[in-house]
C-alpha cells in the first residue's frame, strides 16, 4: 500500500513588473493558509515520508512556512526540490511518480493545479475535481510499486482545505449575518433562523475535518439558538410540525455535547493546577484525546447518514413553509417581550430556590434558562443592550460551573480506566486529589451563583 499526499501551494501574489510566474511569492492570505495547514498535515502523517517540492517560489515558501510552524521537525533538510514538479501537466506528474523507487511507501508532493487534481482524478474516481490554494488531497494506493499505478485504483481519498482546518479562515468567507436591526419582528425572526440554518450547513465540513474545535462550537451554537427561538415561538403560536423539527434539532445538538466538553477540557488542560505532575497530565491528555477521537468518529458517522440529511432538509423546508411564515407574520414585539418576561420570572424563581445543598443539575437548568433568555433578548439588542452585557457575565459564571462538572466526570472515567495500583502515590492518586480541587472550586462558584441578583432587578435600557 502506498500513501500519496498532494498539496497545492498556498495563495500567491500576482506577478508584477515583468516578474516570471515561477517567482511569484506567497501573499498574506497564503501565509495564513500555510499556518492553518501545518499541524493538520503533521497529524495526518503527510510529513512523515518523502517530501518533494516544485522549485517555484510559492511552493518553496509553502514548505518553509510549514516548517516554521513546526519547529524541530527538520522538514527543510528532508525536502527535495525538483524542477520537474514545476508543471501544470498531470501526465508529467504521473511519469515522475511512477519512477519513484518501490521501497518508498509515503510521498508528499507540493505542486500546482490543474496537474494535482487531474492526477488525483486519474488515480481515484472519487477525488475532488477542485482544490483551492493550500488544499490537500490524500490517497491510499493499493500497489506494491509506484510503477503499478493504474487508473481509478486509488482508495480512501481525503480532502482538506485551509478554510476547513481553521475557523479563522472560514469566518472570512462565511455567510454574513443579515442586517435586521430595522426589520419587522417576523422578518427578523425568519432572517435569523434562515441564517442559522445556513451557518450549520457551511460549518459541517469543518466539524467533520475536526482540526479546529471552534467549528463544532459554532455549529452547536447555531443549532441551539435556532431551537431556543423556535421554542419561544411555540409559546406564542401553534404550527403543525414545529415540535418535531425542534425535537430533531435538539437531538443533533445533544450529539455534540460530549465532544464539545472534551474539546474545552483539552484546551484548558495546560491551565490546570501545578500540583498535577507532567506524567499525570500526559496520561490524562492521552486518554482524553482518545475519547475525543472516538466521539468525533461517532459524530461524523451520524452526519453521513440519511437521517441527518432528512433532518436538515425538513428544517429548511419548514422555514419555507407557508403556514409557518403566515404565523410569523402575526407575531408582535409585545408577544416576544411577554415570553422573555415569563422566562426571566422563571429564572428568578429558580435562582431564589437554590440552596447550599442544591444538586448540580439545578445550576445546569439555570444556565440553560439564561441562554434562552439571552437568545430572546438578542432579537432586540438595541433595547436590551445593558441587560445583555450583565447576562453574559452570568452565563460565563454558570458556564464555568458546567465545565467543572464535565471535567469531574471525565477525570472519574479516566480513573476508572486505570489499573489498580497500591496506595499511596501514582497517577490515580493525583487525579483523585485533583477531583477534590475541582469540587472546592465548584463550591465557590455555587456560592457566587447564589449571590447573584434577580434578573428583574437588572438594568435594562428604556
Amino acid at each position: 500500500m502506498k500513501e500519496l499526499y498532494l498539496l497545492r501551494h498556498a495563495k500567491a501574489s500576482r506577478a508584477s513588473g515583468g516578474m516570471e510566474d515561477c517567482h511569484r511569492p506567497l501573499s498574506r492570505r497564503g501565509r495564513r493558509q500555510v499556518a492553518a495547514m501545518a499541524k493538520p498535515l503533521q497529524r495526518l502523517g503527510a510529513l512523515d515520508g518523502e517530501i518533494h517540492v516544485s522549485t517555484s517560489t510559492r511552493t518553496r515558501q509553502t514548505l518553509l512556512g510549514i516548517a516554521e510552524q513546526l519547529p524541530g521537525s527538520s522538514l527543510d533538510s528532508r525536502t527535495r526540490y525538483t524542477k520537474a514538479l514545476h508543471t501544470f501537466d498531470w501526465k508529467a506528474l504521473r511519469r515522475w511518480l511512477m519512477a519513484r523507487p518501490p521501497d518508498c511507501d509515503r510521498i508528499m508532493l507540493i505542486g500546482h493545479n490543474p496537474a494535482l487534481t487531474k492526477l488525483a482524478r486519474w488515480l481515484c474516481r472519487q477525488a475532488a475535481a477542485e482544490l483551492p490554494t493550500g488544499g490537500l488531497l490524500s490517497l491510499s494506493l493499493p500497489v506494491e510499486s509506484w510503477q503499478d499505478l493504474r487508473k481509478h485504483r486509488g482508495e480512501r481519498v481525503f480532502r482538506l482545505t485551509p478554510s476547513e482546518a481553521s475557523h479563522a479562515l472560514f469566518r472570512k468567507q462565511a455567510p454574513r449575518a443579515p442586517d435586521l436591526d430595522r426589520a419587522r419582528t417576523d422578518k427578523r425572526l425568519l432572517g435569523l433562523l434562515t441564517h442559522q440554518y445556513r451557518m450549520v450547513r457551511v460549518l459541517e465540513p469543518g466539524v467533520i475535518a475536526g482540526f479546529d474545535p471552534e467549528f463544532l462550537h459554532q455549529y452547536r451554537v447555531n443549532l441551539r439558538r435556532s431551537r431556543a427561538i423556535g421554542e419561544s415561538l411555540r409559546a406564542i403560536f401553534r404550527v403543525p410540525g414545529l415540535g418535531k423539527v425542534l425535537k430533531r434539532l435538539k437531538h443533533r445538538a445533544r450529539a455534540t455535547s460530549e465532544l464539545r466538553d472534551l474539546d474545552v477540557f483539552l484546551e484548558t488542560l495546560d491551565q490546570q493546577p501545578a500540583s498535577l505532575s507532567e506524567q499525570a497530565r500526559k496520561r490524562l491528555q492521552d486518554w482524553l484525546e482518545h475519547q475525543a477521537r472516538e466521539r468525533h468518529a461517532t459524530l461524523c458517522h451520524a452526519m453521513a447518514q440519511q437521517g441527518y440529511a432528512r433532518d436538515m432538509a425538513r428544517w429548511r423546508e419548514f422555514l419555507s413553509d407557508k403556514g409557518f411564515r403566515q404565523a410569523l407574520g402575526a407575531v408582535t414585539p409585545e408577544q416576544v417581550e411577554a415570553v422573555l418576561a415569563k422566562r426571566i420570572v422563571q429564572h428568578d424563581a429558580d435562582l431564589a430556590a437554590l440552596a447550599d445543598d442544591s444538586p448540580d443539575s439545578s445550576l445546569h437548568e439555570l444556565r440553560k434558562t439564561v441562554k434562552r433568555i439571552r437568545y430572546l433578548a438578542e432579537l432586540d439588542p438595541q433595547r436590551h443592550g445593558p441587560f445583555l452585557a450583565g447576562l453574559k457575565q452570568r452565563q460565563t459564571l454558570l458556564g464555568e460551573f458546567q465545565d467543572l462538572c464535565a471535567q469531574q466526570a471525565w477525570v472519574r472515567a479516566c480513573i476508572a480506566s486505570m489499573p489498580d495500583t497500591p496506595p499511596p502515590g501514582g497517577v490515580k492518586k493525583e487525579c483523585l486529589d485533583w477531583l477534590d480541587c475541582l469540587e472546592a472550586r465548584k463550591a465557590e462558584l455555587h456560592r457566587a451563583v447564589m449571590g447573584l441578583d434577580p434578573l428583574t432587578e437588572a438594568t435594562r435600557s428604556p
